[in-house]
Parts: structure tokens; sequence; C-alpha cells
């Protein structure tokens, strides 16, 4: 599979027939004691996927990484540095170290999710291993990427990543990975022990509403602003707005009426946070806020280097 320069909206899941596994045989000695904690309890709420701050020639500006968790920190329970919004699958590793450990100098106490978006097993566990060497409280994770994964091949990936011994957020989405992860087998990973959420980026809101009546005993995050009126009794959000709107989201979050998710929805229209290449419409906005001082990505530092690389 070639790997997407930007991941698309995947389509939804296939909802009938789907039938959950309980949650409540979930081992009593898992994971709670090493779980990422807000205010005594598990991870809950508005958890922003950082954008990635850069200079013209793929510099990670710490300074610019400090100013965006200040501008937000009040209103959010979680950063979660390098995932999509933070261009994580096109990062270097010189950038995604940067950008880890800048956003846990940073974190002053939040809890701090690195994203990882590698192709394959061997490469996540190595990552995560560095994340926990820089001080991150767990990792998010999808599935291995490419053709011919099967569904126990997904099981046996989450296994060895939590060996590495780093807490591990399920991220469940198929844009990038080109994989996706059956309703059984979700729940069976959900009971391993180490797993502390899933980031449910599906885009099936049906898919959603059932994995949350499963009971795994774990979070269940929306990925999609869109669909946050639409899936009542998830735990939290992980979506790019975060950055810019947090309060709006959290409200949305505690009260998912029509009205707020049409604040919702505008603000996602003015900011381009649907659009493709939303990554980059956020870091815009960013910029005219000044919080940030460019709006440089992955990408154009590529084509930067090239030129300067070139005769």
């Amino acid at each position: 599979m070639t790997i997407p320069e930007t991941p698309q909206k995947p389509p939804a899941p296939p909802g009938a027939g789907v039938t959950w596994e309980a949650g409540a045989d979930r081992a009593a000695e898992g994971p709670a004691s090493g779980r990422p904690r807000t205010a005594g309890a598990p991870l809950s709420g508005v958890v922003v996927p950082l954008v990635t701050p850069l200079d013209r020639r793929g510099r990670v500006r710490t300074d610019d990484v400090a100013r965006l968790i200040d501008s937000i920190r009040a209103e959010v329970t979680g950063l979660m540095p390098t995932l999509s919004s933070g261009e994580g699958w096109l990062l270097t590793e010189a950038q995604w170290h940067d950008m880890v450990a800048a956003t846990v100098r940073h974190a002053d106490g939040l809890p701090v999710i690195a994203g990882v978006q590698l192709p394959g097993t061997g490469a996540v566990v190595a990552r995560a291993r560095l994340a926990a060497e820089l001080g991150a409280d767990g990792v998010a994770v999808t599935t291995p990427f490419g053709e011919g994964v099967g569904q126990e091949d997904i099981v046996t990936h989450y296994e060895q990543v939590l060996d590495a011994g780093s807490p591990v957020l399920v991220y469940n989405e198929e844009a990038l990975s080109g994989n996706r992860i059956e309703a059984g087998t979700l729940a069976r990973i959900c009971r391993l022990p180490g797993v502390i959420g899933v980031k449910e980026s599906s885009g099936d809101p049906a898919f959603t509403r059932r994995l949350v009546a499963a009971g795994l005993e774990v979070p269940v995050f929306e990925g999609w602003e869109n669909l946050l009126s639409q899936v009542p009794g998830v735990a939290g959000f992980i979506g790019p707005l975060a950055n810019l709107e947090p309060a709006l989201c959290t409200a949305l979050l505690r009260n998912p009426t029509p009205a707020l998710q049409a604040e919702v929805d505008t603000a996602c229209e003015t900011y381009g946070v649907l659009r493709d290449d939303w990554y980059l419409h956020v870091k815009r906005a960013l910029v005219a806020r000044g919080v940030i001082g460019t709006d440089a990505t992955a990408e154009s530092a590529r084509a930067v280097a090239a030129a300067e690389a070139a005769p």
C-alpha cells in the first residue's frame, strides 16, 4: 500500500449483524495503576491532537509549542502530539522526537499521549519505547498499514506494542492504515491490560454508539467534530478543532444539543477542519491569532529542503 500524503475520510463500516463481546471479564489486574489520569480519574473530556509547529525548514518551533499548549490548557484534559492533526505519518523521526519532547516539557501536569503512525509493528514498538523515554504517559496507535493484515494480526500487533510497556490508546481509523478493526476484534483489544481507551474515528456514529453500549471499561473518544451530538455517552473527544475552540468542543461534549452541534459545524467550516489538509488550515488560523509563527507543514518543509538542495 502506498501511504497517502493526506488521509481521506474513510467509508463507514457496515453496521448490521455486529455483536460486541461483553467487557465485564476484563482482567482485574489491568493497567489501572499505569493509566494516564486527570484529577484522579481515567482520561476523559477534550484531548487535543496538537498540530506540529514547524519553521520553513521543518524544525519544530518549541516556543510555539509552549504558546499553543498555554492557549488551550484551561479547557483540555490531555495533549496528543504527533497524531494525524500533528502530521504524524509525515514527520521525520527527529521532528517526531522534538515535538513529543516539547509537549512533555510544557505539559505541566496534563497527560501526554504520543501519536505513533508507522507502517509496521517493529517500528511502532521502537517508537513507543522512545515515547516512554521522553516522558510521554502513553501512545496512540493505529493498526499496521497495508494489505493482507488480518484481524488476528491486528490483535498481535497491539499485544506486541503493549509489551513495550507504554499504555496504549487504540486509534480506530482506516484512512491511513487501510485496515478496519472489526467489532469483536476491537472488543478483544480493549480488554488487553494496558489499553487506556479508543479514539473512535470510523466515521460511523452507529458503530460508536454500539462501542459505548458494550461496556468495555475503557473510555471511548469521538474523533469527528461533526458527529459529537450523535454519540451520547462517549467519554471524550479528540479532534483538530480543539486546537482552536476547546471550550466549544467541551460544551458540545457535555450538552450534545443540535444548537451546539450547529456552532461546532460552523467552526469546522470556518477553519477548514473537515478538509483533506485540515492541519494546514488549523495552522493558518493559529498564525492569524498569533499563537504560532508559521503555517509550514512537513510537506512544505520537504519542498523547501529539496529546492535548497537542487543545483
